[in-house]
């Protein structure tokens, strides 16, 4: 058990701090990707498509030096240090979850679609999430009970999602987020194949189980995914392969959004729909959706998630 007992009056004051650390990181990122791209300088984690570049570890240890010294009694798991060899066990002590740059491969590209990503997690669950994204000045921020809002480029910050949300009666209507991820191998690249066939196919064009979706997109990075979802301008982002970083700010994000995060294709959608597997690998957030005169807007959420996994392919990632 842990010791340490965080209020509402606590997560103000932590999202206040992590808010005005996510910014200094950001210019860290910004001062990162000036420097790689005008030296052309890249290093290889795993593949061409897993960068990595040392501004992954001088975030990492920006962020994680400040929320030592001002919170010294929480645990600290983070992509850097977690493949140096650091992995405390997920305990009810208060533990930050930081992807210091979620979106490495956009970050050498130069494609601004970037984030440093602090997540609280407390008892377990997140509870608090900060994203912000220094390319396009956007800042994503959530907490439980304090609900979810957006900050963009200087103004006043705005309540997620931005609109009313609207029905979704089917995934033909949906936007979706789907990645390719680092994993390129034959068998799991037949899997998502066939997802984005059946995802995008017209049926009555000849895709056997096609769901004609509006479109799907890709941003490159499961934080802003995330976020777009919580937004509300991405229906639904799925992925399998996400770890606890690049999803628990997200996580708290979007349910206080009213969103609904679920694990796997196996996850039971009749429970407690807001407690996310964090120590799982296979993800699937889905939008606030509104209610209608046949159907309650949470019912709509586990309906099109069944359906959804009744499209796709299960698989376990490396």
């Amino acid at each position: 058990m842990s010791s340490i007992e965080l209020t509402s009056t606590d997560l103000q004051e932590i999202l206040a701090f992590t808010t005005a650390l996510a910014r200094k990181a950001g210019d860290l990122i910004l001062r990162g990707s000036e420097a790689i791209l005008s030296s052309g300088n890249v290093d290889e984690k795993k593949n061409s498509v897993d960068l990595v570049t040392e501004y992954d570890v001088k975030v990492e240890e920006l962020v994680k030096g400040e929320l030592a010294q001002k919170y010294p009694g929480f645990q600290f798991i983070g992509e850097e240090s977690y493949a140096a060899g650091s992995r405390p066990p997920l305990t009810d002590t208060p533990t930050f979850c930081v992807d210091p740059i979620d979106g490495t491969t956009n970050f050498v590209h130069g494609f601004p679609h970037v984030a440093v990503s602090i997540g609280l997690i407390y008892k377990q669950r997140p509870v608090l999430g900060v994203i912000y994204n220094p390319f396009l000045d956007q800042l994503f921020t959530g907490a439980k009970g304090l609900g979810a809002h957006l900050a963009l480029r200087g103004m006043a910050p705005k309540k997620l999602p931005l609109a009313v949300p609207r029905p979704l009666p089917s995934l033909s209507q949906a936007l979706i987020g789907i990645e390719c991820g680092s994993d390129r191998s034959g068998s799991i690249m037949e899997i998502k194949a066939e997802a984005y066939r059946k995802l995008a196919g017209d049926p009555k064009a000849g895709v056997d189980g096609g769901r004609m979706a509006h479109s799907l997109r890709a941003l490159g990075t499961a934080a802003l995914n995330y976020a777009m979802v919580a937004q509300g301008s991405l229906d639904i982002y799925w992925e399998i392969g996400c770890w606890p970083w690049d999803i628990c700010a997200g996580t708290i994000i979007a349910q206080e959004a009213g969103g609904l995060v679920a694990g796997s294709h196996s996850s039971p959608l009749d429970n407690d729909i807001n407690e996310p597997i964090l120590n799982g690998r296979k993800y699937i957030v889905i939008r606030a959706i509104g209610d209608t005169a046949t159907e309650k807007g949470v019912d709509a959420q586990k309906r099109l998630i069944k359906d959804f996994y009744a499209t796709v392919g299960d698989y376990t990632p490396q």
